[in-house]
């Protein structure tokens, strides 16, 4: 028997909140059903970004640097930096993290050089800081950003996940409305739903080998 040939597979917002709504022992019968739900799903992909890094998305951008200009309004959307690098003509200079402590605590914080070290404020809207202050406005900072996902939208969007995350997505809702509407399902649901976000996190993840080595220091 010949297969269909497609790999296409998506489910749109309206699908995912009747799979859910099923999964509950329900039926999605009313408008405010589809508003509930659809702000139980936004919920959820915000406590998404507080379980690790969506790889999906982390997108690479650059900051123009000014002389003298030691801090830097992000874009809104953005979680957190990785990976900061400064780019100096074709030259890729890795830089290090400071805590809001040790930024706190350098004495001079306009003092120009090339830049080696930065600060990213978490705020609603982050601001990056960078130590020393730069020396030119040539420079640019390279970054990758994980950013927020984007809100669920209407009933006839798809959502802002790989088609991998679905099952998740899915089981992830149907325990949310659960905890709403069918209390006696809570506990079910909530092991499948933490089976399936688990199964799906390990496969979305680096695969290149790591290597540790230990530091050794004279005493």
């Amino acid at each position: 028997m010949a297969t269909s040939g497609l790999t296409t597979f998506n489910l749109d917002v309206a699908d995912i909140m009747e799979e859910a709504y099923e999964r509950c022992g329900l039926e999605l019968r009313s408008g405010y059903d589809a508003k509930t739900a659809r702000r139980s799903m936004n919920i959820m992909l915000q406590e998404w970004s507080n379980r690790g890094i969506n790889l999906w998305k982390v997108n690479k951008t650059s900051q123009a640097l000014v002389k003298g200009t030691a801090s830097y309004t992000l874009d809104a959307k953005i979680i957190d930096l990785l990976d900061v690098n400064l780019k100096r003509s074709t030259t890729e200079l890795s830089m290090s993290r400071l805590s809001r402590a040790d930024y706190h605590a350098r004495p001079n914080k306009t003092t120009e050089a090339r830049p080696s070290q930065y600060y990213v404020e978490r705020t609603s809207t982050p601001v990056l800081y960078i130590w020393p202050t730069p020396e030119n406005s040539t420079d640019t900072i390279e970054y990758y950003a994980m950013e927020k996902l984007e809100n669920v939208g209407t009933s006839l969007n798809n959502v802002d996940v790989p088609v991998r995350f679905i099952p998740a997505l899915v089981a992830g809702l149907a325990y949310y409305i659960s905890m709403k509407k069918n209390p006696e399902r809570i506990t079910l649901l909530k092991s499948v739903y933490e089976e399936e976000f688990t199964r799906a996190l390990e496969e979305d993840r680096e695969r290149a080998s790591s290597f540790f080595v230990p530091a050794r220091r004279r005493l």
